[in-house]
């Protein structure tokens, strides 16, 4: 979770994010108080997003509703003719490992791994996720603890939010998706990609003109 300013209109604001870990790529985000409510729509915009790719493996905190969406979620239709009732099975190969922190006060006593629903991932924290929060405090004053730079109205929020994170997906190469170049030339030995690169969805690291110039399509 991603924890924002006071907004003097609703009250304390959260974002949530889920990030694709191979490409670090940001699938979806949701923001509003800290309930369930902002967990189905951060679990329901992630499963419509990634349809029909097979076995999701969720890594989370201990956050109690995430289980419970996840679980509510990811259900399959029975196919079954003559019933007045449908039936819903859980969806094959989805799983959820859960990152328990236990404190005592402040101090940090231990971390607790739990595999909350089918099998435990094989790579069990969330440090990606937690990188990120750290990256977008340092780069929007709206979410810095105890700031006075707190968005007066949640659209400016989600409008700050929203732009970060684009750039994160498609406008900033990332360390740790680089790749060595066939052809090193001079000193450049490796060509930098986005996380939108590392996931096929571009060819390129878009500028922010970009994003202002693009033609967005409505309709069939």
């Amino acid at each position: 979770m991603t924890p924002g300013a006071a907004v003097p209109a609703g009250g304390e604001r959260w974002g949530a994010f889920t990030i694709d870990r191979p490409s670090r790529f940001v699938v979806a985000w949701a923001s509003g108080r800290r309930d369930r409510a902002l967990a189905q729509t951060l679990v329901r915009t992630t499963r419509e997003r990634t349809a029909g790719r097979v076995g999701i493996a969720w890594v989370s905190d201990g956050w109690t509703p995430y289980g419970e969406v996840i679980e509510e979620v990811y259900r399959d239709p029975l196919p079954a003719v003559g019933l007045p009732w449908e039936v819903l099975l859980p969806t094959p190969g989805v799983t959820l490992t859960q990152v328990v922190k236990h404190r005592q006060g402040r101090r940090l006593e231990r971390v607790e791994v739990r595999a909350t629903l089918g099998e435990q991932a094989a790579q069990p924290h969330t440090v990606q996720v937690e990188r990120q929060n750290g990256v977008l405090r340092d780069r929007l004053a709206c979410l810095t603890r105890k700031t006075h730079a707190f968005a007066k109205v949640p659209e400016n929020w989600d409008a700050c939010l929203s732009l970060a994170l684009f750039e994160h997906n498609w406008v900033l190469p990332h360390v740790a998706l680089r790749v060595p170049l066939d052809a090193p030339a001079g000193d450049r030995r490796y060509a930098q990609r986005t996380p939108a690169m590392a996931l096929g969805l571009s060819d390129r690291a878009w500028s922010l003109a970009d994003l202002l110039t693009h033609p967005v399509y409505h309709g069939k």
